[in-house]
């Protein structure tokens, strides 16, 4: 399968194959202030499944932390996605792949939550064990 997706303005287009890693919502304080909502809708790739088709010279990248290295479109200010070098995967924003059949599967960072779902799907404390987190669920 293969997508596309765009900036807001459409200067920058991205062209992303294959299957997300995983697909759900992250709750810090980070992926809330860049993403100027009370969370972010996230899907998770292979940095080779990614790949910016048009307007690369218009992608700028702002890392306030190792972990994450947010990519936007320095024409219109639209963000596309987040390399997260430690964890070798990028995260392309939902909203970004207008095409995705969008499955969360959990919630990541939850302890930091502003907004509670109750959706049944997994709240983590922070990350996953095999990421690096704690792994540590908590309650809806």
């Amino acid at each position: 399968m293969t997508y596309k997706g765009s900036c807001f303005c459409g200067a920058v287009t991205l062209e992303i194959s294959g299957s997300p890693e995983a697909m759900g919502y992250c709750h810090c304080s980070s992926c809330r202030s860049w993403s100027g909502g009370p969370v972010n809708a996230f899907s998770l790739w292979k940095p080779e499944a990614v790949k910016v088709t048009a307007g690369a010279e218009h992608v700028a990248s702002f890392a306030k932390t190792p972990l994450s290295h947010r990519k936007y479109c320095k024409k219109c200010g639209g963000h596309l996605m987040t390399d997260h070098p430690p964890l070798g995967l990028v995260d392309v924003f939902a909203a970004t792949i207008p095409t995705l059949d969008f499955k969360p599967g959990v919630h990541v960072n939850y302890a930091e939550t502003v907004l509670r779902m109750r959706d049944g799907l997994p709240k983590l404390s922070d990350f996953p064990a095999e990421l690096g987190g704690s792994g540590q669920a908590v309650a809806e």
